[in-house]
């Protein structure tokens, strides 16, 4: 997994203000199929709004907390669950959640259709009327994120940490969106290999920009571990500078 029930969110540089208002919430997707979400509005909104794509568990606390993040950055977030087909929308993802068997089961197809309902729900007016929408991942979640380049109509950028590339190439040909792909370079993914990905995008005429950070692990973004505070700095300067451009 990436992120444990003792990982912390960074804070953002910058504090635009506060979560005006922020709580769990039940969104629809177009199969009619319920799952669970998480949103916060931004008190003092920048106009963007930012989808969530959790890690192998699903919606735990982690992502919960960078919802409000970037909710005090101005930018209202959602962040959804991708098993309640299989697992329901009402078990806890805590530690105890075995979730392996329900990644093996989601279908990109099904991650999609509740993206996508994550987007609409940020463009509606309880959900902020975000003008610009992107969507940014962790790990399972990285790759997930880069996808939505490819799937969704009107996405602004895709935003994605620690993905794998080979669970996104074969959407390289329809990708729209920008990309942006944070790398750690102590991660199981070789750098080469990442930066091939980001390579083979820019060939079809899309944005894909690259940062790596040589010295950090998988999940360096956690204020819990203190010798990653300058990436995590800088992960989050780039992710604002990308809403922002």
């Amino acid at each position: 997994m990436c992120y444990d029930d003792s990982a912390r969110v960074p804070f953002p540089p910058v504090i635009a203000g506060g979560a005006a208002d922020a709580g769990d919430l039940t969104l629809r997707s177009a199969d009619g199929t319920e799952f669970a979400a998480y949103h916060a509005r931004a008190e003092n909104p920048n106009g963007a709004g930012m989808l969530i794509l959790p890690d192998v568990r699903g919606l735990h606390e982690f992502y919960k907390e960078l919802a409000r993040r970037f909710a005090e950055a101005g930018v209202h977030a959602v962040a959804i669950d991708y098993f309640a087909r299989t697992a329901g929308k009402d078990t806890p993802r805590d530690e105890s959640f075995e979730f392996r068997p329900h990644v093996e089961q989601a279908q990109p197809d099904t991650v999609d259709a509740d993206a996508r309902a994550g987007i609409e729900y940020l463009r509606s007016a309880d959900g902020g009327s975000a003008a610009r929408v992107f969507t940014v991942g962790f790990c399972w979640g990285g790759s997930n994120s880069w996808r939505q380049s490819a799937t969704q109509e009107g996405l602004a950028g895709a935003i994605g940490f620690y993905g794998i590339p080979s669970r996104a190439e074969e959407y390289i040909s329809r990708m729209k969106a920008p990309l942006l792909i944070l790398a750690a370079g102590q991660d199981f993914t070789p750098v080469d290999v990442t930066e091939k990905f980001a390579a083979d995008v820019r060939a079809q005429g899309v944005e894909a920009n690259v940062q790596v950070y040589p010295d950090a692990p998988h999940s360096f973004f956690d204020r819990t571990f203190d010798q990653y505070r300058g990436e995590c700095d800088d992960s989050w300067r780039r992710i604002l500078e990308f809403v922002s451009a």
